[in-house]
């Protein structure tokens, strides 16, 4: 069949015919894979392997948003007042503010989109595929029909495959077809027209690998995939609405009611004490517009997408924003050892033997090194144990050694370590499988912790065999030694356990070798074997570990450690790092994690104060966060493997390894880490901390503004004193100075000493009743500095009611600049804090001192606003009364600061 019919093989045909058939159609060679020129050109026929994009908002479709709200509503109110009154000016003045508060929320939003966009692009799945007759590993959306496609246990499944390879192979089809339990797989021909969840031999797009490995040739990509055909995705993106989010609408709604209330008392007052009734209605409505932090929602969303870049810088990157809140509560983070607190680069240095014990030279990918026993140099070729342990090591592994310099190794870190040893000793794993072509696999499970591998060797079949030591010793029945094959006895298995035990108090990590040979290459993998030897391979920690775990500590953060590695090797990683400084201190083992149901109140104590689990199972992980959880804490646990997505999914904050982590776990999780670093989890929370306390800040900061000005005006109108402020004023102060100071106050990179103090109750909201305190204290400052100046300016200094409402109208306008000040965190220095050196808030300063200078001395806006330019004994005036609320407040928290140990706001 021709290239130009492929596109007629669906999963149906391909499920029903033979492999040889379909690679034949493909026109693709399995052991070779598509070459690099027949790419690009099944690309363009046959497109990209995507679905349907979710089509985003337009930018069109943002702009009218920002007309929907209640507030433009009420400054529609205000404007028709003014037309029906015949005040054109007012009326287009206030127009001109409703656009002006629309594009600045507009941009701000288009911003914010386009910057979650931005990182959604960087969290791309990858797949391993055979091209010109070698593994690489691409981005899955670049998959085209023919490709084949090597997986194992862990991998989502990048398109649909017809299987044409499988070890104990099963997938989790639950979210095409709604059958729960994973499905079997196999590569053997099916009959024709089966239903979707009978094709055994096919793997569908979107579905993920449980267990096993095998290889696949791709068959559909794309909406061709039966994913496609039954996808029903909606035309634009569904947005996701935080918790934080939403608390601050529901905020914002309460606070139109409230307002609404106390402006109609205020419009009362002020026509019952014989004010003019437009006038009070219009300074009700432009009360209540300026007493409404309309830009709490906009604000919000752009300090969570600064937020996130900061943290993608960082490495780590957010699956979901409801996370960015979470993670400035955590409390708890259960961590794995390998690749998170140590390096991640494992190296061979030592292989013990019943010859004797060889030391290896050489780190990480150098495939340069030396064989040494007892200080001399040894040739491994000329050794039949060490060659036979070095050969088990290379054939019993799905790694692949990069071509150049310029590729990545692609595989488990520790089975990349293998392939490095096998040709430090001139061992190479294509040419040994070319020698020995491998017949089956029998996939690494963690109830077993072995994986075998089975090779056609002359007449008969080798079976190599790798794993835990406790796991493959019980299993082997004979040793090889230096005179040869010899019967293994339990006193012998005591003795290589207690040997490798020696070697992981050393800090290394173990790893058993045995093999045999038999006629049947379906003989059972994990019998009769024959002992090789135990190979130690060093990872050591991460040198930022340490002070990682000491942050988390000053933090009020517990860290404990959860591995499937042997606890001497557990405990010597935690002392290194300084989880815990007690040198008695023991690893407890993880079937100690039973159901918190099935533990007494004194177990699950006891078990909440262990730092470092070992031998730790995915059930496990599940009990051990549920027995915090169930004390109340806020739990964050990193995964690599697929059985560690459930824990991922039950944690308060899933983390998930990027760089050795299966894309099922990346799936599952709320964060991902690029650089699966301890220290990068450390920083992430203290971004979360960052962004809620930005968003505590710029809420505080907007509200006490505004209730300082609807104070002042409201005591003006009950005492039957001219207004301090004109409608107009109050909405250039909310278009103007709230804004672009709050913008800033949500962008800042937070307090340097937030890591120093615990975190914040999960269920704490966003303005306590002590911050509502400070809201109405730090009012009551900002509304009596107005009204003292105002009545200063008319009765002492005899000003016409014009000028003296410019006075306070510009005090008012210069205090609510210098407030932003006032935001800084009590136990923060005075002059030098996050908010001095959040260079954004410089920049908001001048550019709304260069907007005020203008509303005073271009004469139309003057004109439209009812300023007159003061003079300069009035201007000193103005800028002395103005920094009264900052020097009182800043004296206060200076006294709170030596009181209490810490008072933040």
């Amino acid at each position: 069949m021709t290239n130009a019919n492929i596109d007629l093989l669906d999963s149906v045909e391909a499920s029903s015919h033979a492999i040889t058939d379909v690679l034949k159609i493909l026109s693709v060679d399995r052991d070779r894979g598509l070459p690099a020129s027949e790419i690009e050109r099944r690309r363009q026929q046959y497109g990209w392997n995507r679905l349907q994009q979710l089509k985003r908002r337009s930018n069109w479709q943002i702009a009218l948003e920002q007309f929907k709200s209640p507030i433009v509503g009420l400054l529609a109110v205000a404007a028709i007042l003014s037309f029906s009154f015949q005040e054109w000016v007012e009326g287009i003045a206030i127009l001109i503010a409703i656009l002006l508060n629309a594009g600045i929320g507009f941009v701000t939003e288009v911003k914010a989109v386009n910057s979650m966009e931005s990182l959604q692009r960087l969290s791309r799945t990858y797949a391993k595929v055979r091209r010109d007759g070698r593994v690489q590993e691409i981005p899955s959306e670049e998959i085209v029909l023919g490709d084949i496609v090597v997986f194992e246990g862990g991998d989502l499944v990048p398109a649909d495959l017809r299987i044409l390879e499988a070890s104990k192979l099963q997938a989790d089809e639950s979210a095409l077809t709604g059958e729960s339990v994973p499905v079997s797989k196999t590569a053997d021909t099916l009959e024709r027209d089966l239903p979707l969840a009978e094709r055994t031999n096919m793997l569908f797009k979107g579905t993920a690998i449980t267990r096993g490995t095998g290889e696949g040739v791709v068959v559909a990509t794309g909406m061709n995939t039966e994913l496609g055909h039954i996808s029903s995705l909606t035309a634009s993106a569904k947005e996701e609405i935080t918790p934080l989010e939403k608390r601050l609408d529901k905020l914002g709604q309460n606070l139109i009611w409230v307002t609404a209330i106390i402006v109609v008392l205020v419009a009362i007052a002020g026509i019952l004490g014989g004010k003019d009734l437009y006038l009070m209605i219009v300074t009700a409505v432009a009360l209540a517009v300026g007493a409404v932090p309309e830009g709490l929602p906009i604000v919000a969303t752009v300090a969570l997408a600064r937020g996130m870049w900061r943290m993608a810088k960082r490495n780590a990157l957010i699956n979901r924003l409801s996370a960015v809140e979470t993670l400035g509560a955590t409390s708890i983070i259960c961590t794995d050892k390998t690749g998170t607190l140590t390096e991640n680069r494992m190296t061979v240095t030592q292989i013990v033997l019943e010859s004797g014990e060889v030391q290896v030279t050489g780190e990480a990918l150098e495939a340069k090194g030396e064989f040494t026993r007892q200080g001399r140099k040894i040739d491994p070729l000329k050794e039949k144990i060490l060659r036979s342990a070095l050969e088990v090591g290379v054939l019993c592994n799905n790694a692949h050694l990069p071509e150049s310099s310029n590729d990545n190794a692609i595989g488990d870190p520790m089975e990349v370590a293998l392939l490095v040893a096998g040709a430090k000793a001139g061992i190479h794993k294509e040419e040994l499988l070319s020698e020995f072509p491998e017949v089956r696999e029998v996939a690494f499970e963690s109830e077993t912790k072995m994986m075998a591998t089975i090779h056609k060797a002359g007449d008969g079949y080798h079976f190599a065999v790798k794993g835990a030591s406790e796991s493959v010793l019980p299993a082997c029945t004979h040793k090889l030694t230096p005179e040869g094959s010899q019967p293994m006895s339990q006193q012998d298995r005591d003795y290589w356990q207690e040997r490798g035990d020696r070697m992981a108090r050393d800090g290394l990590r173990i790893l058993a070798l045995a093999e045999k040979t038999v006629d049947n290459p379906d003989a059972p993998a994990y019998e009769q074997l024959t002992f090789l030897g135990i190979l130690g391979l060093l990872d050591p920690p991460r040198q930022d570990a340490k002070a990682a775990i000491k942050e988390c500590q000053q933090a009020g953060i517990r860290v404990i450690m959860l591995t499937g590695d042997q606890p001497i090797t557990a405990r010597q990683i935690g002392l290194a790092v300084g989880l815990t400084s007690e040198q008695e201190a023991e690893a407890r083992l993880g079937k100690e994690l039973k159901n918190p149901d099935e533990l007494s109140d004194q177990e699950k104590l006891q078990l909440r104060q262990v730092p470092i689990f070992a031998r730790v199972s995915p059930e496990q992980k599940l009990n051990l966060i549920a027995i915090h959880q169930q004390a109340g804490a806020v739990v964050a646990m990193t995964g690599d493997g697929v059985n560690d997505a459930p824990a991922l999914k039950k944690a308060d904050i899933g983390i998930a390894m990027g760089k050795r982590g299966t894309q099922v776990a990346r799936e599952a999780a709320d964060m991902v880490l690029q650089d699966d670093a301890f220290s990068t989890i450390v920083a992430a929370i203290e971004q979360g901390r960052a962004i809620f306390a930005n968003i505590r800040k710029f809420t505080l900061y907007l509200l006490s503004g505004n209730t300082g000005q609807i104070i002042a005006v409201a005591v003006a109108s009950i005492a039957n004193l001219p207004l301090p402020l004109f409608p107009l004023q109050i909405l250039f102060i909310n278009a103007v100075n709230d804004v672009f100071p709050a913008l800033a106050l949500g962008v800042g990179e937070g307090n340097p000493q937030q890591m120093k103090h615990p975190p914040r109750p999960s269920h704490e909201p966003i303005l306590t009743r002590r911050h509502w305190g400070a809201i109405a204290g730090y009012g009551i400052i900002i509304a009596a500095t107005i009204l003292g100046v105002f009545i200063f300016s008319l009765r002492v200094l005899g000003l016409e009611e014009r000028r003296a409402v410019t006075i306070s109208f510009l005090t008012l306008a210069f205090t609510r600049l210098w407030h932003v000040f006032n935001m800084r965190d009590s136990d923060s220095r005075l002059f030098r804090n996050e908010i001095t050196q959040n260079r954004f808030i410089w920049l908001a300063l001048l550019i709304c001192t260069g907007l005020i200078l203008i509303a005073v001395y271009v004469p139309f806006i003057a004109q439209v606003l009812l300023i007159d330019p003061p003079s300069l004994e009035q201007w000193g005036l103005i800028l002395g009364m103005s920094t009264i609320p900052l020097l009182i407040i800043q004296i206060w928290k200076l006294f709170k600061n030596r009181k209490f140990r810490r008072i933040a706001v």
